[in-house]
Order: C-alpha cells, then structure tokens, then sequence
C-alpha cells in the first residue's frame, strides 16, 4: 500500500514539481484522475482471444525481475505492466495482429519498465530492459508458457528498447531496427501511453500526435476506466495482480 498522505499526494507534488524519485498513488491523486474523466466517444474494445486471456495472469511478474524493490508498486510497477500487456493485447485485436506477435507484444509489454531505479527520468531504461530480457530469455519465455524463439527474442528485446525513444529521436540503427520489428514496437509504444492516465498531471495524459496506431483512440476510455478500477482496488488493500484482473474482469474483457 501507498503511504503517501493526502497533503503530500502525487498531483498536489506534481504541481509543486517536488515528485519523489519513487511514486504511489494515493485515493487523493485517484480521484482527481477520476474527476478529469475525458468526454470519450468510442466505443467498446474489440473481444480479447483466448491466447491473450491465458497470458494476462502471467503479466505478474516475479518482484525478482523488477531491478529496485521500492518500484515494485510504484507507478512504474506491476499494475503499469500488467495493463500495458492487457492493452497491448486489446490493440493486437483491433490490428488483426498475428498470434506469435500478439504474444511477443504481450511479454514485451510485461517487462518493459521492469529495469527502471525509479518513477521519475531515468534514460536507458528501456535498454536496460531489452539487455536483461535476451539475457534471461529462456527464463521469461518459459514464465509465459511460450517458445523462445530467437525471431522472438528480437522482436520483444528491440520494441522494449525503443519504447521509451521517440520517433523523431531515432538514429538511423533505431530506423532499421524498427523498420524489422515495426508491428510490435509501435503496439508497445500505444499502449505504454495508453496508460499515462495514471499520472498526476493533465500534460503528461496519452497524446495521439506521438504514436502511429490509429487503433489508439478507440481504446482511450477502456485504458482510463482501468486505471481508475484497478488504482482504487489496489488502495483498498489487494494486490497489484488481483487489482488489474478484477479492473479487466470488471470492464468485462477477460472471464
């Protein structure tokens, strides 16, 4: 659980620009994320296959894969991966994207973040993160019930590095890695922002001029009501995991 207090919450910090290296939500930032709700127009996401269903509980990964305890349940921890992988999947449905690359993207949405120190900057996390995953390949492939394949392992490792890169910044090896990997690193970078709506702060909410996946909009209420489900179960005690499977179940994309 948070111990951030009311009078130190996350949107009262962001305001002051005095946000901590390591950040919890609290019910005060929630609410305030909950009464900013958009005036969305969209409607419901596509239906989630069976093979997605089957990978999102394993979204929860072990705390000895995160590179610092206190991110763990930070805002950069196992709710973020867990929802970044359920939208990852929910816009693989809405793509057509095939099975084998839907389950890259879901395991690269899984560990994307799970080498960052802390909540605030932190450059290179994403390499860090694509380093350890061709490192521990075979350990986190078999965490998902899947294959490590060596294709795979470089779709997953290169869309992992360049999520947090933005497009204009690339260098011309980002350019040919992406152009091999395309599908998956572009799905990774839409659903990271899809989640933003976690932040305590308006400016840093998802911006669709910075992605290419016109399936982004269409899944901006679904990606808010789940923050908004799973951040408030999880301040009411449960776990990370069980927050996020009972947000997707509540919203009614998963059994």
């Amino acid at each position: 659980m948070s111990t951030t207090s009311p009078a130190d919450s996350l949107v009262e910090l962001a305001a002051h620009k005095q946000l901590p290296h390591h950040q919890y939500t609290d019910s005060v930032t929630v609410r305030w994320i909950a009464a900013n709700r958009p005036d969305f127009s969209d409607g419901p996401p596509p239906p989630l296959r069976e093979t997605s269903q089957t990978l999102l509980p394993r979204t929860a990964l072990p705390a000895a894969w995160f590179a610092e305890a206190e991110c763990l349940e930070s805002l950069h921890g196992i709710r973020h991966a867990m929802r970044t992988a359920a939208l990852a999947a929910l816009l693989a449905e809405a793509v057509d994207l095939g099975d084998d690359d839907t389950s890259t993207l879901v395991l690269a949405a899984a560990v994307h973040d799970c080498r960052r120190l802390h909540d605030k900057d932190d450059p290179g996390h994403g390499a860090r993160a694509a380093i350890w995953l061709t490192d521990n390949a075979d350990t986190v492939w078999d965490h998902f019930g899947l294959i490590a394949a060596p294709q795979r392992i470089d779709a997953a490792a290169t869309a992992v590095r360049l999520h947090n890169v933005p497009y204009g910044a690339f260098t011309e090896d980002d350019h040919s890695d992406h152009a091999r990997t395309e599908a998956v690193c572009d799905l990774l970078k839409a659903a990271d922002a899809l989640d933003r709506y976690r932040l305590p702060k308006l400016t840093w909410w998802p911006d669709p001029t910075q992605l290419r996946v016109d399936a982004f909009n269409a899944l901006r209420p679904t990606a808010f009501d789940l923050v908004v489900h799973s951040e408030n179960a999880w301040l009411t005690g449960v776990s990370g995991e069980e927050a996020v499977l009972g947000g997707l179940a509540r919203l009614g994309l998963t059994r």
